[in-house]
């Protein structure tokens, strides 16, 4: 990597600096460089305050003589400040030429492949309801955090499991049989996946009703919830599913394909894709070996009433039941034996993520540490992908209340904010309609993804489907507008035969650049020191499983960009070498931007 690089050359430097200074083998490990704060001259920055027991110095003194020995000795170091303990290199020219005239011979964006083969779980939604806004989330971070996973060179699977049995889905079965009349997908017009949440809907409507009117009896509200004809009647229809009774099973797979159905369009507008499904109606009979087989070595223990259970008290949890003493298990179970599966399906398999809510934090602690007691040695590449809930405006989501924020109507009202931009702007009247109607896709799209990535995954946050449009704010529109912009910059260069030497998105004839005497201006080096700093920020995405680095470096990346573009007319430039130079670096910063952007699910439009 590039980073890597710089850093290569300052290293031994640094190393041979202690052992003339100080007669000190300094480590390689002890050695830490970062980028140089902003208020501060300088590219990169290091910290003398634990060397001061091998300087015998001060601070100051300390940094200086590194600073001294490091500008007599590399080449690339131009010049340094001090600032108290902190040592400031300033980095020279001849570097970041030569790093994007390197740039542009080969991909920056291009690793070699570790070979590391990582499942990726997301989605997993369950058949009694559409997809709503905690999806986007789940789908947008798991499909990104494969996308990142995949371009730091590991073979991804990307696998979802459907909750697609128990009382939920009985329950808008028994809605159906009982008010339905009979009602399709196609007879209603409605999507597969909204039809049945309308009778999960109207299940619980229905059930609130029967109990208000057995309480109004007199009976304890308890009591009532229990007795309520509709409960009894979805508990009856669980018994019939899982005795396989062949006409409940028959109208649970009719419904469960019109939910797949809606589920498919959903995931295509999305931009999400699976390589496996998996179905909880398959995989909740798996585990139940694991718990045998834990229970004969003495992993877990069978209590009088025949229930087995693990106790994780040791290690700071809690004593958990694995299996009820009817043989029956639960979704700990299950999970037990989803995972052995998978690493038994994929036995290359390196590390398995689910990317999970935050409200199932404990469940995965307790799960991860059961596997490692079982002696699996994959259980330590298990990781749970952990994230905060989504709110809106208007607040928290019901949905069994049918308040919940949908995904098909969220990403259609972002599309529709695009439009309503951009016709207010008036700026594409030489698109067609079809043309228009792909870019305001495009443009919502990235809109939700952006706003829903740019934020820490651990964070609690909240979505403002207008705010997210803003082409002039911390956007992932901003981000695309700065792509076309650039993009229209080299169409116009070519056309006038400036931009010979450009093809593609990138320069095909680097030995060109031959402007290695021409000092940077101050906002071209900005620019180029954070193109420098991609490889490390994609690679520190990758390692975090976090996306949110990558989108805000992206967007850091076409602020100071445009920062540029506004201060210097590049093609009213008259020297040739200088010319290309920014041709070069325009095109860098465009392929950055669009690597960036698949690596968040998003796609750049060539005109705006």
């Amino acid at each position: 990597m590039f980073q890597d690089r710089l850093q290569a050359q300052l290293q031994p430097a640094l190393q041979n600096a202690f052992q003339e200074l100080f007669q000190h083998t300094l480590e390689h490990k002890a050695i830490a460089f970062q980028p140089t704060r902003p208020e501060f001259e300088g590219d990169v920055t290091i910290n003398v305050f634990p060397f001061l027991k091998v300087s015998g110095k001060g601070p100051e003194q300390t940094a200086t003589a590194i600073g001294e020995h490091l500008q007599a000795n590399v080449e690339v170091v131009e010049r340094f400040n001090v600032v108290k303990g902190f040592l400031n290199l300033v980095i020279a020219d001849s570097y970041w030429h030569g790093f994007l005239r390197e740039a542009a011979e080969v991909d920056i964006l291009q690793f070699a492949s570790t070979g590391d083969q990582v499942m990726v779980e997301y989605s997993s939604p369950n058949t009694n309801k559409p997809l709503h806004l905690g999806h986007l989330r789940n789908n947008f971070l798991g499909h990104s955090v494969s996308r990142i996973l995949e371009a730091v060179g590991n073979e991804v699977v990307r696998v979802q499991i459907i909750n697609d049995r128990g009382i939920h889905i009985c329950k808008s079965m028994v809605a159906w049989q009982q008010f339905g009349k009979g009602e399709t997908p196609e007879s209603s017009g409605l999507k597969g996946d909204k039809l049945v949440g309308k009778y999960y809907v109207a299940f619980d409507k229905a059930f609130k009703a029967e109990v208000a009117e057995q309480i109004a009896a007199g009976m304890k509200e308890e009591e009532a919830e229990k007795q309520a004809p509709i409960m009894m009647a979805a508990q009856a229809m669980l018994r019939q599913w899982e005795a396989n009774d062949p006409e409940v099973r028959e109208l649970w797979a009719k419904m469960n394909h019109w939910v797949y159905d809606g589920f498919n369009a959903t995931y295509a507008r999305m931009g999400v894709a699976f390589d496996k499904v998996y179905y909880e109606s398959e995989t909740y009979v798996l585990g139940k070996k694991d718990v045998t087989d834990g229970l004969e070595r003495g992993v877990f223990y069978k209590k009088d009433d025949g229930s087995v259970w693990v106790d994780n008290t040791p290690e700071g949890l809690d004593e958990k039941v694995l299996m009820r003493g009817d043989g029956t298990s639960l979704y700990m179970t299950q999970d037990i034996g989803t995972a052995t599966k998978r690493f038994e399906e994929f036995p290359d398999l390196k590390r398995l993520i689910y990317t999970v809510g935050n409200e199932q934090d404990y469940h995965f602690k307790v799960l991860f540490l059961i596997l490692k007691k079982l002696g699996y040695a994959w259980a330590d590449g298990l990781y749970h992908l952990s994230y905060g809930m989504v709110d809106l405006p208007t607040g928290k989501m019901k949905s069994r209340e049918g308040t919940v924020v949908d995904a098909d109507e969220l990403m259609e009202e972002v599309v529709q904010e695009a439009r309503s931009a951009g016709e207010e702007l008036s700026k594409l009247d030489d698109f067609s309609e079809e043309e228009k109607s792909a870019l305001y896709e495009q443009i919502g799209l990235a809109a939700l993804k952006y706003y829903l990535l740019k934020v820490d995954p651990k964070k609690r946050m909240l979505f403002d489907p207008k705010a997210s449009i803003d082409l002039q704010g911390h956007t992932g529109p901003f981000i695309q507008y700065t792509y076309a912009r650039i993009r229209s910059l080299l169409r116009k260069a070519e056309l006038s035969g400036a931009g010979s030497q450009l093809s593609g998105e990138k320069a095909s004839a680097a030995g060109q650049l031959t402007t290695d005497n021409y000092q940077l201006l101050p906002e071209e080096r900005t620019v180029i020191k954070l193109l420098h700093q991609f490889p490390a920020v994609l690679h520190e995405a990758a390692a975090r499983l976090d996306p949110s680095s990558l989108a805000n470096h992206a967007y850091d990346l076409v602020k100071s960009y445009n920062s540029f573009y506004q201060t210097v007319p590049i093609l009213k430039e008259e020297d040739a070498g200088k010319l290309n130079f920014r041709l070069v670096f325009s095109a860098a910063v465009a392929s950055a931007v669009k690597k960036s952007m698949w690596c968040l699910g998003i796609e750049v439009p060539e005109q705006m």
